[in-house]
């Protein structure tokens, strides 16, 4: 099967100041896949993440060589909004509204133009359904979003990035500050979301990213390594370097 590319990175170069982040990155992304991307600290996954949807550009000592396209069109085409509404980016630790559950969701499709009571309050259900969250805060949906668990505040995150209905995450490190059970209802979501949008997980986790993406690649101090189907990158690794860190030589 042929498989339709959503994302591609030709030549990827990303620097702060003097610091070579990213280098010479050349990457194709596929439409409804969980790629997992695994590596140590400072080998240039969040910032691999941050170009996809220009974040890095809110640092004025960054800049950026080569092209990102988007659905076959170059990125720098897009307008910020536009292209953060398309591929959504959920952080490490939670980032929750200081305003009720309801209004967590119901913030992104307003911003964008949906008025109408009715229809946001049907984005927020279906958001938080895919999310995984409904059935735990359908009856509180106007108590104050902080006074949820941590694990509930990531899947409130991911519920508001699908109700601007984007067509990629990102996750960087999502589940690394939740217990194992609200790690495993993230990654169920995660499983669940991948019928309908294009997946990318940074995480230094590599057991994580073993159970589930279906892909997988290794970045080292800036480069990518090495990429393949997950079970065979961890299994049968082409590179010397790969094969340390997945078996914990280093990292």
């Amino acid at each position: 099967m042929v498989e339709e590319t959503i994302i591609k990175t030709v030549d990827l170069n990303c620097y702060y100041g003097s610091l070579h982040v990213l280098k010479n990155l050349n990457l194709e992304i596929y439409k409804n896949e969980i790629l997992g991307i695994i590596g140590p600290a400072n080998s240039g996954k969040t910032t691999f993440l941050r170009a996809l949807n220009r974040l890095n550009n809110l640092n004025p000592a960054y800049r950026q060589q080569g092209d990102i396209f988007f659905e076959g069109h170059n990125a720098n085409d897009m307008t910020d909004n536009l292209l953060r509404k398309k591929i959504g980016l959920i952080f490490a630790m939670p980032q929750v509204l200081p305003v009720s559950i309801y209004n967590n969701i119901a913030y992104g499709p307003k911003v964008h133009g949906i008025t109408d009571r009715s229809t946001v309050s049907e984005i927020v259900e279906n958001a938080l359904k895919k999310a995984y969250l409904w059935d735990e805060v359908k009856d509180r949906l106007n108590m104050p979003a902080p006074r949820l668990s941590g694990g509930q505040q990531q899947r409130l995150c991911i519920a508001r990035t699908l109700a601007v209905e984007p067509e990629v995450i990102l996750y960087d490190e999502p589940c690394s500050g939740l217990d194992p059970i609200s790690t495993a209802k993230v990654e169920d979501a995660m499983q669940q979301l991948k019928e309908k949008y294009t997946q990318i997980l940074v995480t230094n986790n590599t057991k994580q990213a073993a159970r589930v993406s279906q892909r997988c690649g290794f970045f080292l101090m800036g480069e990518l390594v090495e990429i393949s189907e997950t079970t065979a990158l961890f299994t049968y690794p082409k590179d010397k370097r790969t094969d340390d860190y997945v078996t914990g030589r280093f990292g």
